[in-house]
């Protein structure tokens, strides 16, 4: 434990663990989404922020908040109304927001060495300001994210049927994408940008391997975000290895371990089943076939 005599780790792991909290509670709602990917894209847009904090001597986790911001809702409007050469608009923001970040971190004096701690990750660059920035915008993820977890819920799995309740499903769907860009800018300084897609959908498919219960598959995906968050990031000071790449790698290896402990599991379930031991959950509702994989998920 000596590792918390460092205020440089302390501030680490308390980013840690914010990071292991926000990404895959909004990540559940983007994998019912099909949006796997939404947070690699946002985190290309988010270089253009980075690079512009540079250039105007400003705080980059902010900037990047505001670029990614902007980036998510280019990108729910170009899945509004893109229609055919929607993917090809997408893909000239994500790559444009690349290119922006190095061109303006060039302007402003600085070199593609200077964006290395945001792509993939630095323990000893978490300043308190950054501290800050982190836990400001998590509680913003947080409270989102449970807050309207019912809401969320309805509109990931069938937006026609949300609609038709009454809900606002073009401003929950905004709003989703915005809390998206903003767990990206959470969380790029602990893992990286180019890396955080990962910790948003792996504790997920990890989670979906033990349980079919929406709120349980939640609990354990934060479980797991925020172990190998801690672990990635204690692993990093110890053995002087990135801790974006080390938590991903973690992140992966338990989602392989569970997948083979939840296999036998889920084959004493299908016998069960079958000899009609378990009664069906009346409060479980099936995913539409064609929208989500073929899962029961219970509210």
């Amino acid at each position: 434990m000596d590792f918390l005599n460092y205020d440089f780790m302390q501030r680490a792991l308390l980013s840690a663990v914010l990071v292991g909290v926000t990404a895959p509670a909004i990540g559940i709602y983007l994998v019912q989404r099909r949006q796997a990917l939404l947070g690699d894209g946002i985190g290309h847009v988010a270089m253009t922020g980075i690079g512009l904090g540079f250039l105007l001597s400003t705080n980059p986790v902010w900037m990047a908040t505001a670029v990614s911001v902007l980036g998510a809702v280019l990108m729910e409007l170009i899945r509004w109304y893109g229609k055919t050469r929607g993917d090809i608009a997408l893909a000239m923001l994500f790559y444009g927001g690349m290119a922006g970040g190095v061109m303006l971190t060039s302007l402003a004096g600085g070199t593609t060495a200077n964006l290395t701690s945001y792509l993939f990750g630095s323990l000893s660059t978490v300043s308190e300001s950054d501290v800050t920035a982190i836990c400001l915008l998590a509680g913003f993820v947080v409270l989102v994210t449970l807050g309207l977890r019912r809401q969320l819920f309805a509109v990931s799995q069938d937006e026609e049927f949300a609609r038709v309740t009454g809900l606002p499903v073009r401003a929950l769907n905004l709003l989703t994408a915005v809390t998206a860009a903003v767990t990206v800018t959470v969380a790029m300084r602990v893992v990286g940008l180019l890396l955080v897609s990962a910790l948003m959908v792996v504790p997920v498919a990890a989670a979906q391997q033990l349980s079919r219960s929406f709120a349980a598959t939640f609990a354990i995906a934060v479980a797991i975000g925020v172990s190998v968050t801690i672990g990635g990031t204690v692993t990093s000071f110890y053995q002087d290895v990135p801790p974006g790449a080390t938590i991903v790698l973690l992140t992966i290896g338990g989602f392989i371990a569970l997948t083979a402990l939840s296999t036998p599991l889920a084959r004493r379930r299908a016998r069960a089943a079958a000899a009609g031991q378990v009664p069906g959950d009346p409060a479980e509702c099936v995913i539409p076939a064609g929208r989500a994989p073929e899962r029961k998920v219970g509210v």
